[in-house]
């Protein structure tokens, strides 16, 4: 890995460890649809996990179309944010996580979000995983850099 590249991943999982909220973006039949979602990341960046419950739009339309994306920011709704923010645009399939894998990604999403436990282990609720195939960091409003997973 290049230096550079590790840099790259290494404001990712700053990022991603912090901030809390993404906004999810899922294809609707007319127009993109969009929801925000508290998320958590696995160690190795490669999955981003989400919970929603089974009679939502988006759980519909990610059982409709796999394909989704995660913006994930820490924008302060300041004029700073031209040049302080960073934004990550996350790319990939979303699946429902499957019983084998519930336990380890489920303490995973649970430690980052200890307040939704009952949410999360309601039975109307779906574990939700997001396979990352692309990240698209952009810096400084405008140095945008592409990390292929």
């Amino acid at each position: 890995m290049h230096k550079h590249e590790k840099e790259v991943e290494g404001i990712l999982d700053s990022l991603l460890r912090t901030e809390l909220f993404a906004v999810l973006a899922t294809k609707a039949p007319e127009y993109p649809y969009t929801n925000l979602v508290a998320f958590a990341a696995t160690e190795d960046l490669n999955k981003l996990l989400f919970v929603t419950t089974r009679s939502t739009r988006k759980y519909l339309y990610l059982i409709t179309d796999e394909r989704a994306s995660l913006l994930i920011d820490n924008r302060s709704n300041s004029y700073t944010d031209l040049k302080d923010a960073m934004a990550i645009n996350a790319m990939g399939r979303v699946r429902e996580v499957d019983r084998e894998q519930y336990p380890d990604l489920g303490e995973i999403y649970l430690h980052k979000h200890p307040y939704l436990k009952d949410f999360f282990s309601s039975p109307s609720s779906a574990l939700l995983c997001m396979d990352v195939e692309k990240y698209i960091l952009v810096t400084q409003f405008q140095n945008v850099v592409e990390l292929d997973m």
